[in-house]
């Protein structure tokens, strides 16, 4: 059986990953940014990784604190020409080969008539939590276009500036983590509810899993009509499962959204925590899998199908320290993961906001400089 194709009877651990046919990356020169990026997406050869950051836009960055001065974050969310700017801030700074769109995962609970704001001691909350099957019932999956209107408006402006030399990446949270949000009625110190209803009531469940795939396909659709060039789903609530779990609760919902876009553009998918759930990942059709930094990222390259790819996967502690360091773990990772096409080198979870702009630009640099 071929290792594209991928089924429940044939482990993906019983299978080598086939590298003889792959043309030589000292073969390619001249990429784009851009091209890097998409290319990789491809698991297509390239000159070197291409390398973004997860939350690389705004909390450490001085020109967006200067923003958050004037600004409420749904202001900075919703507002075409302030997302652009903030998009964009850290392209101008570091020289990313990709940008990714700032919004948040809880755009579509607001859509849905579920709205957000984040409390004055931290974290979110939302207007109600969802609290019974009539709750669900009225969540309208169709208001998604005219509610986010403003997120095509934002891109058609990001895509100006970057003018084709930098890639743009779409994002929404996966149904999963957004349902842990929406029945908790925002942050939590542990999310019990999602599971109690995938356990207790499977068909309320499902109501809601499907109100939320119908939602979260037609905005990553009207992000592919504005021009992105990937979409990310971010599964980060993936690692609160138990691996039993893990399939019926997250990845057949992930695996519909990416059924449904239809290869349009490449699909990145970040389940952060869920490392024994690789086979279900691989089964959903993204053509790239993000990783935490807790995994050994060459082993997981190894374990998956030519055709998908690995993203990450540094500890994003390491910004927190010196040029030096990150340097040397960078190149450690380089290293391990020089002959493994469909490499984007990226962080194993977000940016933290104590990061410091002068390990961030020694990170992009060896990067880009690794041979």
């Amino acid at each position: 059986m071929s290792a594209d194709s991928i089924t429940n009877e044939v482990p993906l651990s019983t299978r080598l990953r086939a590298t003889s046919t792959w043309e030589s990356s000292s073969n390619v020169s001249g990429l784009s940014n851009r091209e890097r990026f998409v290319r990789a997406c491809n698991s297509q050869p390239v000159d070197r990784p291409p390398i973004w950051l997860m939350r690389q836009a705004g909390r450490c960055l001085p020109e967006y604190r200067a923003l958050k001065e004037k600004y409420s974050f749904t202001d900075l969310v919703q507002a075409p020409e302030l997302a652009a700017e903030v998009t964009i801030q850290p392209v101008r700074r570091f020289d990313f080969d990709a940008a990714i769109l700032f919004s948040d995962i809880l755009v579509i609970p607001e859509a849905l008539g579920q709205k957000y704001r984040f409390r004055d001691s931290g974290g979110i909350e939302m207007d109600f939590l969802l609290n019974s099957v009539e709750d669900i019932a009225r969540l309208r999956p169709e208001a998604v276009h005219d509610e986010l209107k403003y997120v095509p408006a934002a891109l058609a402006l990001i895509k100006e500036e970057l003018a084709g030399r930098t890639a743009l990446i779409g994002f929404a949270g996966s149904p999963w983590t957004l349902a842990n949000y929406m029945l908790e009625g925002g942050s939590s110190k542990e999310f019990t509810k999602a599971k109690t209803l995938f356990y207790s009531d499977r068909p309320t469940f499902e109501l809601l899993m499907g109100k939320l795939t119908t939602a979260i396909t037609a905005f990553l659709q009207m992000q592919i009509d504005a021009g992105v060039d990937a979409v990310q789903i971010f599964d980060s609530s993936g690692g609160i499962l138990a691996d039993s779990a893990f399939e019926a609760a997250s990845a057949k919902w992930m695996r519909e959204i990416v059924r449904n876009l239809r290869s349009q553009v490449p699909v990145i998918v970040f389940s952060k925590g869920a490392h024994g759930n690789w086979e279900a990942l691989a089964r959903t059709g993204a053509q790239v899998l993000g990783a935490d930094w807790t995994v050994n990222l060459s082993e997981l390259w190894g374990f998956l199908p030519h055709n998908i790819g690995v993203q990450g996967n540094l500890d994003p502690f390491l910004l927190n320290t010196t040029p030096e360091i990150i340097s040397c773990e960078a190149i450690r990772l380089l290293r391990e993961m020089k002959n493994c096409p469909g490499h984007i080198f990226n962080l194993g979870h977000g940016v933290p906001p104590t990061a410091k702009l002068e390990t961030i630009e020694a990170l992009v640099q060896t990067v880009k400089n690794f041979k």
